[in-house]
């Protein structure tokens, strides 16, 4: 029996664009400070490339407008290109119109940059709940088959925690593919990658994944950011405790332990994991 084939995925954003940082970094100042996110990427993609494992890179639509060639690198290699926005604005905090001229905006320039329809969106700090589910809509309407961008936990910052735990289809058609969760005495643990994957021991994470490839059957979706490989980005100092924790822990294992996760598991980009019809008219109109 073939083992499963999990979803391997990228945020492609910078370290000062996190939400965490929203309140002490302004946005006027993003193109004035230090950009890392080129190099990171291109160290991800080499380490992609040694393990001949191909990954959906949610590109955000301003590192897109600034490193063309990343982008046209990405979908060079094979990978699968799909929009995280324009600006990394959480959709909970825009109104329809703000949400519809984001993502349109976003589409726009990462098909004229990388020549592939954009078929796959994730949200911003996951940043759909019960509140905004109109976002679906707005994004079917924009062109998009597919969003990754509910995580069934409880988080004070996101999550919808009675969710469905997989891949699903929205009244209006659209799907809604969902960040992995392993289910532990009826509440649902995060095992989907990002702060919990530094987080958690390497045994942990692979023990998470292994459960809900043999257990339940089901392909995980994993995910992490360019600046979360990198221990030598500008520190933050103006911070809480908490946030400071969350983006700084355990950064310097970070590439050894997915060097391990590409090793002990089949990937593949989102699309072709779930949405593989979706493949067939990847293509610019």
């Amino acid at each position: 029996m073939q083992s499963i084939v999990n979803a391997m995925s990228v945020d492609v954003e910078d370290y000062f664009q996190v939400s965490a940082f929203e309140k002490t970094i302004q946005r006027a100042d993003w193109d004035s400070l230090p950009k890392r996110v080129e190099l990171n990427t291109q160290r991800i993609l080499e380490l992609f490339a040694q393990h001949q494992v191909k990954a959906t890179f949610f590109t955000l639509g301003w590192v897109a407008e600034r490193f063309p060639q990343l982008v046209r690198t990405i979908v060079a290699e094979g990978h699968e290109l799909a929009s995280h926005g324009y600006g990394h604005l959480r959709a909970t905090s825009q109104t329809p119109e703000e949400f519809r001229e984001d993502i349109r905006k976003a589409k726009q320039l990462l098909e004229d940059i990388g020549g592939k329809a954009i078929v796959g969106y994730r949200a911003p700090s996951y940043s759909i709940s019960k509140d905004n589910l109109w976002v679906h809509d707005e994004l079917l309407e924009s062109g998009h088959q597919y969003s990754s961008s509910i995580y069934p936990i409880n988080h004070d910052l996101y999550g919808i925690p009675d969710a469905p735990r997989f891949k699903y289809q929205c009244d209006n058609g659209l799907w809604e593919i969902p960040i992995t969760t392993v289910k532990v005495n009826r509440k649902n643990l995060p095992f989907g990658g990002g702060g919990y994957f530094r987080l958690y021991p390497y045994w942990l994470s692979r023990w998470g994944i292994k459960q809900l490839n043999k257990k339940e059957g089901e392909s995980a979706v994993f995910y992490f950011h360019p600046w979360e490989i990198d221990v030598n980005q500008p520190k933050q100092s103006n911070i809480s405790f908490k946030s400071k924790f969350r983006h700084y822990l355990c950064l310097n294992r970070m590439e050894t332990r997915l060097t391990s996760l590409l090793k002990d598991f089949k990937w593949d980009t989102v699309q072709n994991v779930f949405l593989p019809q979706a493949a067939t008219g990847n293509h610019r109109e």
